[in-house]
């Protein structure tokens, strides 16, 4: 993502829930990406500002996503359910069923895309599937990042100490090396 002037730097491993909240803004942006171009370039070949913009954000969805889905899975949602937090979180089980959807949109995704950019154009039937398929990942990625935001990640902050918050952080790092 380019650099923009006066915009708060990426949160470091000292923050792991900075570092995801951040995340959420890349997955929204990409997922912008991925929305314009189905929208803008339906019925025709791809041009080439387009391709790159795709192959970079599938490339973010390939790397960056499964971290992500990671950090929360084996290192979030474990601590919380735990200790003075246990039960209190009945959303994790349906985050973690939003992560397992949202992997199998992004392979239908991906493959679509790809067909297209290899290809130079897609039947009209993959371009509506295409086109759902974005448009679903795109509403269970909002309703899963406002779930997140308001009601886990402050409960983590209150409920998770010092030590368990740097853990998340070097178990963050582990997955980046």
């Amino acid at each position: 993502m380019g650099i923009q002037i006066g915009a708060k730097p990426d949160s470091g491993f000292n923050d792991p829930l900075g570092m995801l909240h951040d995340c959420h803004r890349r997955i929204e942006q990409f997922l912008r990406v991925l929305g314009l171009v189905v929208e803008c370039a339906a019925g025709r070949s791809l041009t080439a500002e387009e391709t790159n913009a795709i192959q970079s954000s599938l490339h973010y969805f390939r790397t960056g996503g499964p971290r992500h889905t990671a950090d929360e899975e084996e290192s979030l949602f474990p601590r919380l359910r735990s200790g003075t937090a246990a039960g209190a979180l009945a959303e994790l089980d349906r985050l973690e069923a939003d992560h397992h959807r949202a992997q199998q949109l992004h392979g239908d995704i991906d493959e679509l895309f790809t067909a297209w950019i290899e290809e130079g154009r897609l039947a009209s039937d993959d371009e509506q599937r295409l086109a759902a398929a974005n448009r679903e990942l795109a509403a269970l990625y909002a309703a899963h990042i406002d779930v997140e935001e308001k009601v886990v990640f402050p409960r983590a902050a209150q409920a998770l100490d010092a030590d368990a918050i740097a853990a998340m952080g070097q178990e963050f790092r582990q997955r980046r090396e």
